[in-house]
């Protein structure tokens, strides 16, 4: 990679997958993590921020400042996720207590100085609720003037996870995802169709589990969480679930995005929280009786190269 690093800023839940992000992102030459902003969502927030901590330290990053962000979404309950990532948020593994704090601001505030203070435009990688992105959308909207491209990870073109339709982090705050589509910036969505493919082989997550490495041994023992179905085997497969969202922002030639119209379903019932990607060549009936909508061009995610993303992974996490 030539260049500068890319100036990024992750707002999460963290959440295993997203201690894999935190992982890759920490050590790859070519971003520059100015900050992380927690928010609640596979947890609560506080332990959304103590897992952020423990990850930060465990990976031997540098000074990042860490915030903690929104406690609930804008209108929708807590609803966590305790069931995929544990009590804890982070498989239950019995990590130590970080020794680290987070920052004295809260989530909005730093997001809006470090975006502002950045001598480059920032790309923002939300792999969580959306919740933080759209307070600070409609507080601070002077941000987006330096905000190189937002990539989040969330949204589905076909099937869901948290109902048939929709994905959890959309679904968990509908109405926030609705505020980020009216960023007015460049939209990366990684949804559910390339998260779900990205799976690192059963022979490299027992690698990391036996590493001398303490790092190393967390990264296995994530990964290995993240295959329910083979909890009991002695050496899963593990997928990179939000990490990929980071590895398309150091690596974007790895994913194939088409520009189309996305919209949010805000309606109560079995659609709130789906992602309508309209993938159609052509104007339906619906346009020509009833005219266009006002709908909000993303770049989505559909088609990963699986391999490609595996080996960025490991190999920026194991540092080959």
């Amino acid at each position: 990679m030539t260049g500068q690093p890319i100036p990024v800023i992750i707002d999460c839940d963290t959440g295993v997958d997203d201690a894999l992000a935190l992982l890759f992102a920490v050590r790859h030459p070519g971003l520059d993590v100015r900050a992380i902003t927690c928010v609640a969502g596979n947890t609560d927030v506080d332990g959304v921020v103590r897992n952020t901590l423990t990850v930060l330290e465990a990976a031997g990053a540098g000074d990042i400042p860490v915030a903690r962000g929104a406690e609930r979404p804008l209108i929708e309950p807590v609803r966590t996720a305790s069931h995929v990532h544990g009590q804890d948020g982070m498989g239950d593994l019995g990590l130590p207590a970080p020794t680290r704090r987070p920052v004295d601001l809260d989530a909005v505030a730093l997001l809006r100085r470090e975006i502002l203070a950045s001598p480059r435009p920032v790309t923002l990688i939300p792999t969580a609720p959306l919740t933080n992105i759209a307070l600070l959308l409609r507080t601070h909207p002077e941000v987006t003037r330096n905000i190189e491209r937002i990539v989040f990870m969330g949204g589905a073109v076909e099937v869901g996870n948290a109902t048939p339709v929709a994905e959890f982090n959309v679904w968990h705050d509908p109405e926030a995802a609705a505020i980020l589509l009216t960023a007015g910036v460049p939209i990366t969505m990684y949804g559910l169709d390339v998260f779900r493919q990205v799976i690192v082989p059963a022979a490299d997550v027992q690698r990391l589990r036996d590493s001398s490495d303490p790092r190393l041994r967390l990264a296995g023992e994530l990964l290995a969480h993240r295959d329910p179905a083979t909890s009991g085997d002695p050496t899963p497969t593990g997928g990179l679930g939000d990490a990929g969202a980071v590895c398309a922002v150091a690596d974007p030639g790895g994913i194939t995005t088409s520009l189309l119209p996305v919209e949010v379903s805000l309606a109560p019932g079995p659609t709130r929280g789906q992602t309508i990607v309209d993938r159609r060549p052509r104007p339906g009936e619906a346009e020509l009786h009833e005219g266009e909508r006002d709908r909000h061009m993303v770049d989505v995610a559909l088609t990963v190269n699986v391999e490609r993303y595996v080996k960025l992974w490991l190999s920026t996490v194991e540092g080959l």
